[in-house]
């Protein structure tokens, strides 16, 4: 195998058409693609607007804190990270950090550092999402008020727990500039197991 991506076709997007607009919040375009193999097809593909997320941790006690919410559209209950979408003319980190406060009620401490910025579902989906950490914790500072959020609670959770239930933040945590959370996420996992 060789890193040389000079000799690998690459897909052609012959034309482009919106098959359902419903912005801001999605759209729904059909592309007549050529594959590197050289079939040519129609391809749905979904576009999204970019997102912040705010990852809010408190390294001085080990915890990060996270939502417990319904998500219809998944059919389930779970814990999730707060964030939403960058406004036009907002810096992706003022809107992680507005997310946080409007969904949660508790404005994050300190900096946020850049943790990175990823494509969840790059084969369907043109969906950016920038991730910001904090890790000087929280403060209270009110209720919710994003009026169509629905919270059941919001928790500090030890970062141990997170780890051993199975949300694998680890992975994320991982970038650089970020290493005394991932030691102390391995730390903790290691020493509750």
């Amino acid at each position: 195998m060789t890193n040389d991506d000079s000799e690998i076709r690459s897909w052609t997007v012959h034309r482009t058409r919106t098959v359902y607009d419903g912005r801001p919040f999605v759209r729904v375009d059909l592309a007549d693609v050529t594959a590197p193999d050289g079939s040519r097809f129609d391809y749905h593909v979904v576009r999204l607007p970019r997102v912040a997320i705010a990852l809010v941790v408190d390294e001085d006690v080990g915890a990060v804190l996270l939502l417990w919410r319904e998500r219809w559209v998944v059919g389930k209950w779970g814990y999730e990270l707060f964030g939403g979408l960058v406004e036009d003319g907002e810096a992706p980190a003022a809107t992680a950090e507005r997310e946080a406060l409007e969904e949660s009620g508790w404005r994050p401490r300190g900096p946020a550092e850049h943790l990175l910025a990823l494509d969840p579902l790059p084969g369907i989906a043109d969906a950016t999402m920038d991730i910001y950490l904090w890790r000087h914790g929280a403060d209270r500072v009110g209720e919710p008020s994003d009026a169509q959020e629905v919270v059941r609670g919001v928790r500090l959770l030890a970062l141990a727990f997170v780890v051993l239930v199975g949300w694998s933040i680890g992975t994320a945590l991982a970038a650089p500039g970020s290493d005394s959370v991932s030691a102390r996420l391995a730390e903790k996992a290691a020493t509750t197991a």
